[in-house]
């Protein structure tokens, strides 16, 4: 199933997500629609950075959208798809010439799909794991809806009683008449009288217990009004400022919506009532009547009600964002942000007659351009809800007095500076005028995308800590957050990057990171100095910034992994080797590292001699730069130590606590074939990490005869240091990890962890009993011959073919690291570079 298809099956809440990203005219929805096979079989990342792939890509789509458009010439019922995929292709060739930038824009479209996709992949986990929130709340719809239910009731009850009510006094003023008119005896008239009385006593206390009526419903409407503004409509706006910063909250509006258009309507209809209770009353009247009286108090207080609840029904449903920003809420000077406002009460005659305007705060001088003006649309809501959808709007920095800093005197930086969108409309329907006035949450407002991190901290703290959006200067008195929200913001990160929040494990191992050892940490307290401001211990970047750099890593390279739980990601060094030092032999886990600014993991692995001493070795942590080149999976899966006689070795056999490795990452290994690279047809190569011993710093994995085997001084090594034990673990050829020979003393004790423990050298057997045979068992795939009279034929210039794919290996030696594990396709040997091929 494609990713367009999963699209289309989501519920409303998301599937509304999705026809509001294709609500512009930047990459039409039909296109997408119909070539959604090929768009998303492309790599529009890649062609992004590479022009020559961009061009490449444009021109099949310009042929694609005429082959889509031959189609729906052939029938005839499609002709406006005729006339639509005439004008698309039309409007794609404007990028004829930087076609980089169309696939930059089709790339953001996949991305924005997929966040979807994973927001309604979250909410569902969600509903099924918060069963007891989700019941507390359930409870509360539910009364909510049993208070709205007898709201509804009693109007229908008094719909019929003022009808009574009128028929009452038509049936007394008919008779009161009749009887002016009648010539009858003192003795008659007198009983007509007396009868008319009666009529009268009874049309009265008809009347009383009609405002009565009245006055009871306005109580119980105060309740619901109460309910649905003070509680339910505060815990949805909480909800939608907490899932601003990844928690995973329903943010919908169905339920509010009906409740508020259920309970305003029920308002406009007592306003009815109190209308024809004039009428009455301009009919007849008499002396005590209590319509006089008591119904402007009542009128004061439907109004009242009604003013209210329209007021609150104003409210902002998208909180503003760029389209490839950071995160909600962080906005460019000079780049379009889009942000959504929606009216509760739901009534077809507002619409397109409501025109909403936008502005900002006057805390920082700005120019909002684009469209400033728009009318709530239903058309523009899925279901149909009174919306005004601002897509184009830009912030445009006006200078002041040469700083742009405007009032603000504080010795705030750009990034603590809040800022609120604000949009005004009027109300006017039966009868009833409301100014109305709704704003969004605080915006940071920034002009360099270098500021987006800091930006994005400030977005967290302020949502994690003020419950008030109109505290704009939040920032010039920072609380502290305790552990318990810091923790739960934590998870929250982790939750919108990999689909997996932080478990207690790992949230106690930040905590003690910050706080130290501690029985309970509910009461410790983190400031917003030391979470964006001081540098940690002995690095040069901040608790953020380190914190940052991995969620961006996970992101990016291992949500996968992050989501099905194979990174333990959080652990001190200590407990790390407690954990691996009671495991088999080749046990591993994958964890974080402490000492890199921009992100990086790592693995480590138990190792044991033939006494069964047990050490830990950890390799150097992989960055950014070395997963986009090759993915962890494959890293694990290739991962090679070099021991006697230049023998390759994986020591990796069971990812903790006894998973076997294939079984915990098969499926995320990817073969690599010949198809993405011509040279590669005539040799059969596979990439690894391997340890760089003695110059031969790569291998190709095939017969023994044709691995780097030079003979070579013998190494010599110092002990590694214990930097975040981020060290490049050096393994000589007779490594104590595979005991296939015997090992020098000396040797062993230099290469073993750098924890001092296992430092006296033991004889080792042949073969040490505490060593798993999967790790030794590791196949080596004849290399495929090289096909001489293939390389011969006309189609193929041998030496060329040859020579570019040796430059291409040299070229990788260049770009190595002096320390570390590299990446090296083909064979090599770096004493003699011009290796004989043999047919």
């Amino acid at each position: 199933m494609t990713q367009w298809e999963r699209l289309q099956q989501l519920d409303t809440v998301y599937s509304q997500r999705a026809f509001d990203l294709y609500n512009g005219d930047e990459f039409p929805m039909e296109v997408r629609h119909y070539l959604a096979h090929w768009i998303e079989g492309q790599d529009w990342e890649r062609a992004s950075r590479d022009s020559s792939q961009a061009a490449f890509l444009f021109q099949v789509l310009l042929e694609n959208l005429d082959n889509q458009f031959s189609r729906f010439v052939q029938e005839k019922e499609s002709f406006l798809l005729q006339r639509n995929f005439r004008r698309y292709k039309q409007n794609f060739q404007e990028y004829q010439e930087e076609p980089y930038t169309l696939a930059t824009i089709i790339h953001w479209f996949l991305v924005k799909e997929k966040g979807i996709l994973n927001d309604a992949e979250l909410a569902q986990q969600v509903q099924t794991l918060q069963i007891q929130p989700a019941a507390m709340e359930l409870e509360s719809q539910r009364q909510v809806e049993k208070r709205l239910k007898d709201l509804k009731a009693k109007v229908e009850v008094m719909e019929h009683s003022i009808r009574c009510l009128e028929e009452q006094q038509d049936e007394f003023d008919f008779k009161y008449q009749t009887h002016l008119m009648d010539s009858c005896t003192e003795e008659e008239k007198k009983k007509q009288l007396e009868g008319l009385q009666k009529m009268l006593n009874a049309l009265d206390n008809c009347r009383r217990n009609f405002l009565s009526d009245i006055s009871a419903m306005l109580d119980a409407a105060d309740v619901l009004h109460s309910a649905l503004i003070n509680e339910e409509l505060v815990e949805w706006k909480r909800r939608q400022q907490k899932s601003c910063i990844g928690a995973p909250d329903d943010t919908s509006l169905e339920h509010l919506e009906k409740w508020f258009t259920q309970i305003i309507e029920c308002m406009f209809q007592l306003q009815k009532f109190l209308q024809k209770l004039d009428e009455l009353v301009g009919k007849m009247t008499y002396e005590n009547d209590p319509i006089p009286v008591r119904k402007p108090p009542l009128k004061i207080r439907v109004d009242t009600l009604l003013t209210h609840l329209i007021k609150s029904s104003f409210v902002v449903e998208t909180q503003p964002s760029m389209p490839q920003g950071r995160g909600l809420l962080v906005l460019r000077t000079n780049v379009q942000f889009s942000v959504k406002v929606r009216l509760l009460y739901k009534v077809p005659e507002l619409n397109h007659v409501m025109k909403v305007t936008v502005s900002i705060d006057k805390f920082r001088k700005f120019n909002v351009l684009g469209t400033l003006s728009k009318a709530l649309n239903m058309a523009e809501s899925m279901n149909g809800g009174m919306v005004a959808d601002f897509r184009h709007l830009t912030l445009k920095d006006q200078k002041v007095g040469g700083g742009g800093k405007g009032i603000n005197d504080l010795s705030l930086s750009v990034t603590e500076e809040l800022h609120r969108i604000n949009f005004q409309t009027q109300f006017d329907y039966q009868g009833l005028s409301v100014p109305l006035e709704t704003s969004s949450l605080p915006v940071v407002v920034i002009s360099n995308s270098s500021q987006q991190q800091s930006a994005w901290a400030s977005v967290l703290w302020f949502n994690m800590l003020c419950p008030d959006p109109k505290n704009i200067k939040f920032f010039e008195t920072s609380p502290a957050a305790t552990w318990p929200q810091f923790g739960e913001m934590l998870s929250w990160q982790f939750l919108s990057c990999g689909k997996r929040g932080l478990d207690n494990d790992q949230l106690e191992t930040l905590a003690i990171k910050l706080f130290g050892k501690q029985q309970s940490y509910d009461n410790c307290k983190i400031s917003w100095t030391k979470f964006s401001k001081e540098n940690l211990p002995d690095t040069n970047f901040t608790l953020w910034v380190w914190l940052d750099g991995i969620l961006n890593l996970v992101k990016l390279y291992l949500s996968d992994l992050w989501s099905d739980g194979s990174i333990m990601g959080f652990i001190s060094k200590g407990k790390e080797r407690l954990l691996l030092k009671k495991k088999q032999n080749g046990t591993f886990l994958l964890r974080f590292s402490e000492s890199i600014k921009d992100g990086g993991i790592t693995f480590s692995w138990v190792q044991y001699a033939n006494d069964a001493t047990p050490s830990v070795q950890t390799v150097k942590p992989f960055t950014s730069t070395d997963l986009k080149q090759i993915a962890l999976p494959d890293i694990l899966c290739n991962f090679r130590i070099m021991v006697a006689e230049n023998i390759p070795v994986n020591p990796l056999c069971y990812l903790y606590p006894n998973t076997p490795k294939d079984q915990a990452f098969g499926k995320y290994y990817s073969e690599k074939t010949g198809e993405e690279n011509p040279y590669l047809k005539y040799l059969k190569t596979k990439l690894v990490f391997v340890s760089k011993e003695n110059g031969c710093s790569g291998i190709r994995e095939g017969p023994e005869s044709d691995l780097c085997t030079q003979d070579r001084d013998p190494p010599s090594f110092s002990d590694a240091g214990d930097d975040d034990d981020d060290v490049l673990l050096k393994v000589s050829k007779k490594s104590p990890m595979f005991s296939i020979s015997t090992i020098d003393a000396d040797l062993l004790s230099s290469i073993l962890d750098s924890d001092g423990e296992s430092t006296v050298p033991h004889a080792f057997p042949p073969t040490s009993p505490r060593i798993s045979p999967s790790c030794l068992q590791q196949s080596f795939p004849e290399s495929a011959e090289y096909n001489l009279e293939e390389a011969l034929s006309t189609d193929n210039d041998v030496n060329y073919t040859l020579q570019e794919f040796l430059n291409g290996i040299n070229l990788h030696i260049l770009q190595e690291e002096p320390d570390g594990f590299i990446l090296d396709p083909g064979f090599q040997d770096l004493g003699n570079p011009n290796i004989p091929l043999t047919p």
